[in-house]
């Protein structure tokens, strides 16, 4: 991983100057490091560092992604990056207002906010159902990636045979992810333009809390509505997944009848969706801790 100084140079590389004093490292993406650091006018700046030569192979889509997005979001004052450099080593851009609601410093998570905040909930409802309300056909249209709800369960499956075939699974984790990928009240009847990642670490607040921006959209595309509903899951439990929800259909959004429970399906799928990073990077430590997470005796 790059030191803050030899980000700093690497912006220097792409005609950035900046300063390594007051620069923050921020280590909880699994595709990029990013490090914040000031220009001489004292201007923020974001620099995010590619961790695999893969990760730069889609930066191309990302850009195609913030160009569909930001006008929508913008519309409730929520901002999304404006790349200023985009090369293989490095994507920078002027800091958006606010501040991430989770960071990761030396391995360790400081929460900046309270995931199981009604007020979040209620928040996080309104951003999802605005990014969801894009046309799928305005997406098709900007080169984003358009599953239909076939394509999404088929490609679970595929995933769930891939890491069957790559890692020991016991017998109930396996069945349960077969019992979830046969039940069809999970599944949506429509996909939406979905952020893919939306948790704390890519949500920027202001001081009262409310949403100033989006970060990191590299797993943008049009998918499953629960896919930007698992986290919130995750971290604030059923209570305030159901209130997220009950803002999204308020704000206009569409809540198919199993969509709290596939939230949950997809939340306690993690550990196949770390398997599935660590056969992307091929790491032996990645590897290793997948096969430690997949061999917990119990359902999905």
């Amino acid at each position: 991983m790059h030191t803050i100084d030899a980000a700093v140079a690497l912006a220097a590389v792409h005609g950035l100057q900046l300063s390594a004093e007051g620069a923050t490292v921020n280590e909880a993406g699994l595709d990029y490091q990013v490090v914040m650091a000031s220009d001489t006018d004292g201007r923020r700046w974001v620099l995010r560092i590619p961790r695999r030569p893969d990760v730069s192979a889609g930066m191309a889509a990302e850009a195609r992604i913030l160009g569909l997005v930001g006008p929508v979001l913008a519309a409730d004052r929520i901002a999304v990056p404006d790349w200023r450099v985009r090369e293989p080593g490095l994507i920078a851009y002027p800091a958006l207002p606010g501040a991430p609601g989770l960071t990761v410093a030396d391995g360790r998570p400081e929460w900046h906010m309270d995931p199981a905040s009604p007020d979040y909930a209620a928040r996080l409802g309104r951003l999802l159902a605005r990014l969801h309300s894009i046309p799928s056909q305005d997406a098709a249209a900007a080169g984003v990636e358009v599953r239909t709800p076939a394509d999404v369960r088929r490609s679970w499956a595929d995933d769930v045979t891939r890491v069957r075939e790559a890692f020991p699974v016991p017998p109930s984790r396996s069945g349960a992810w077969q019992d979830w990928l046969d039940d069809d009240s999970c599944w949506p009847d429509a996909t939406v333009m979905t952020h893919g990642e939306i948790y704390p670490a890519h949500v920027l607040f202001d001081e009262d809390g409310a949403v100033t921006g989006v970060l990191d959209w590299t797993t943008a595309r049009v998918d499953d509505p629960a896919r930007d509903l698992a986290a919130q899951y995750g971290a604030a439990g059923e209570e305030m997944l159901l209130a997220t929800i009950a803002a999204y259909e308020q704000a206009g959004g569409h809540a198919h009848p199993g969509l709290a429970e596939q939230a949950r399906h997809l939340w306690e799928a993690s550990s196949l969706g770390y398997a599935l990073h660590a056969l992307v990077t091929g790491q032996e430590a990645d590897l290793a801790a997948a096969a430690a997470m997949l061999s917990v005796d119990t359902d999905a």
